[in-house]
């Protein structure tokens, strides 16, 4: 089933985020690699594709898993959850409506 996991960022995350990134990017690539990740990326602060000092205030990844549990196990275990960069992370199941595959 899918699961989309959000992660809130804690304030001024930004450069905790920059160095733990390339460890949490490896995780994202590997689900693809897998092919269980739909879309995943940041929240930016402001409205803009390069948010600069502004910074970002969360995540979404929406990927597949076994069950709720796995898919919570595998949040806990993300490098933004280790570097201190989010604050919370929520798990909820996602019915994949449209479009279709």
């Amino acid at each position: 089933m899918w699961f989309v996991i959000i992660g809130t960022d804690i304030p001024d995350s930004l450069e905790k985020r920059k160095a733990a990134r390339p460890a949490h990017v490896a995780r994202l690539q590997q689900l693809l690699d897998e092919g269980r990740l739909l879309v995943a990326g940041p929240f930016p602060a402001i409205e803009s594709d390069d948010p600069g000092p502004a910074g970002f205030t969360g995540s979404l990844i929406l990927a597949e898993f076994a069950s709720q549990a796995d898919a919570e196990a595998w949040a806990r275990l993300d490098p933004y959850m280790d570097a201190g960069v989010y604050a919370s992370v929520s798990v909820k199941p996602f019915i994949k409506a449209l479009p279709r595959a």
